[in-house]
């Protein structure tokens, strides 16, 4: 094992007398080619290219010696110091820290960015971060070879945002660009880069925020409204408590992609928009749609409005992790199911309605719970009832084996 292992941070700045001390003592260097270059580390020190940081923790922790290992920005945010310090290497060390890629990507924008979410895109967690550029007006995305501006702007479809690609931060090819996310893939870009998303409408904050990222305490409480709260035109199965039903088997969570099919006010669309996920609100019915797109502005919540009749207009939409029914019986369930979400959700008014869903559900694989839930409204002056509802909600749920979301 290494006697002594010194992450450095580097960002392009002058190295600091810590970092110079610690190259000074070094017997192996691992960093990338440009951090391998510098003039600064010894002759005699085995250099190791740092691509898969996990082999390189294994050359680290097996060297008998002093170590130095180099990584652009600050190593401690979303860098190399957590595989470094993972158990199965033993591997105690000392960091030096540097700006990190997503500061110096916002200072080179000259924009704050205590309210932006930051996203990591490998090829594996790529949707999510989409998904997080979807539902949020500002995300700072740390990208990965496959997974950089260009994959980001064609996932993105047709959600509009601009784009600030910040190459090679801190050398002598730093490269800043602004653009559209439709125009990215026409580009090569260098890597490493940073791409700052921005777009859609961004709450004003009076006297700065208090939290880095979204203020999970915008907008009124409640993980649904009052049905008046949406101009009191809700449909057939978008009343309160059936919605609060919906959302906790959904479980909507920030990175996810939620389909609401049959979104008739937008009620349920804003709900799960506001629990931080990226939503794709469906309708056939124009009027349903501008609703839609009005409690949506109200609520200050990016949503994508796709107006067409399921399940013919769901064949083209990106992979939901989530999805509601809101209409369309059997048929549209039967093509949800198809595209293999984690959870379905949908209702039913009879009892032969439901358990025609809860059949198809079956036959695709999902493990299906059905319950009769029963509200009813009482005049608190006279607590006499005054409305009442009957449904039947179904959820599916696919098998853990086949949910790696």
């Amino acid at each position: 094992m290494a006697d002594r292992v010194t992450v450095i941070g580097w960002d392009g700045s002058p190295l600091t007398d810590a970092a110079r001390g610690a190259l000074g003592a070094a017997t192996l260097v691992a960093g990338a080619p440009h951090h391998l270059a510098l003039p600064e580390i010894p002759e005699t020190a085995e250099r190791v290219r740092l691509g898969s940081v996990t082999l390189a923790a294994r050359r680290v922790a097996a060297h008998r010696g002093t170590a130095v290992v180099f990584a652009d920005g600050d190593p401690g945010f979303f860098g190399v110091v957590r595989a470094l310090r993972a158990p199965e290497f033993g591997l105690e060390v000392e960091v030096v820290p540097g700006v990190s890629s997503v500061a110096a990507a916002f200072a080179r924008a000259g924009m704050p960015w205590d309210d932006a979410h930051v996203v990591v895109a490998h090829p594996r967690t790529l949707r999510r971060a989409v998904n997080v550029c979807r539902a949020h007006t500002k995300v700072a995305v740390l990208t990965s070879p496959g997974a950089g501006p260009a994959e980001l702007g064609l996932l993105l479809d047709e959600v509009h945002r601009t784009f600030v690609v910040c190459e090679e931060l801190g050398t002598g090819n730093e490269r800043v660009s602004v653009l559209t996310s439709d125009t990215a893939a026409d580009h090569t870009w260098r890597d490493p880069n940073v791409v700052i998303v921005i777009g859609g409408p961004a709450a004003a904050v009076e006297g700065g925020g208090w939290i880095a990222g979204r203020d999970p305490g915008t907008g009124p409480r409640g993980w649904t409204q009052p049905d008046e709260v949406y101009g009191g035109v809700l449909g057939e199965g978008e009343n309160e408590l059936l919605r609060a039903a919906q959302l906790a088997r959904l479980g909507p969570r920030t990175g996810d992609l939620v389909w609401d099919i049959g979104c008739g006010s937008g009620a349920f669309a804003v709900e799960a928009a506001r629990a931080g996920a990226a939503v794709l609100a469906v309708d056939l019915d124009p009027e349903s749609c501008a609703r839609t797109d009005a409690v949506a502005r109200q609520f200050g919540v990016q949503l994508q409005i796709v107006r067409g009749e399921a399940p013919h207009i769901l064949e083209n939409l990106p992979e939901p992790d989530v999805v509601r029914v809101g209409g369309g019986g059997a048929a549209v369930v039967s093509a949800v199911a198809d595209r293999r979400p984690q959870r379905i959700v949908a209702h039913a008014a009879t009892r032969d309605a439901a358990e025609l869903i809860g059949r198809d559900l079956t036959e695709h694989g999902y493990r299906v719970e059905c319950a009769l839930l029963q509200a009813v409204g009482l005049d608190t002056k006279s607590w006499a009832e005054n409305e009442r509802s009957v449904v039947f909600l179904l959820t599916g749920e696919l098998p853990p084996r086949e949910n790696p979301r």
